[in-house]
């Protein structure tokens, strides 16, 4: 699918949105600026969040609670994480029981990324984006973005 702008990667995270449930992995890859949070901002906005959607590459985990938007989701950014090991101290698979995971940088993961995630990958095209989905069979009848 092909991305020209902003618009077009926020408009491809709400599409995705209402498909979205408690337990969910969403890896997001591509190379800094590719329209990571972009997407998760829109996905965010489909669900009923109305406010800011930064980037957590400091925090490295921002909850968006069921007071806040339909689905749980917490916006993760690995970006920072400098070794697989740290990703206990996170609780994700704890988090994962109550909340959507919604994964920026998933390859500092290493193998420890579930396998069940649905993966979607930014690459620069042109003067726009090319995203691109890795589909699970938890997936195939419910991703939108194929």
């Amino acid at each position: 699918m092909f991305l020209a702008d902003v618009a077009d990667t926020e408009a491809a995270g709400a599409k995705l949105a209402p498909h979205v449930q408690c337990g969910d992995v969403i890896a997001l890859s591509g190379d800094l600026g590719a329209g990571k949070t972009s997407f998760v901002r829109g996905l965010l906005m489909a669900l009923g969040f109305d406010g800011d959607v930064p980037s957590p590459s400091f925090g490295l985990v921002i909850p968006y609670g069921a007071d806040e938007v339909k689905t749980p989701v917490w916006h993760i950014d690995l970006y920072r994480l400098d070794d697989p090991d740290e990703l206990d101290e996170l609780a994700l698979d704890e988090a994962r029981l109550d909340a959507a995971l919604l994964i920026e940088w998933p390859e500092k993961m290493g193998h420890r990324l579930w396998p069940d995630a649905l993966c979607v990958r930014f690459t620069p095209e042109g003067s726009g984006r090319r995203l691109t989905v890795e589909v699970p069979a938890s997936w195939k009848d419910r991703c939108p973005l194929q």
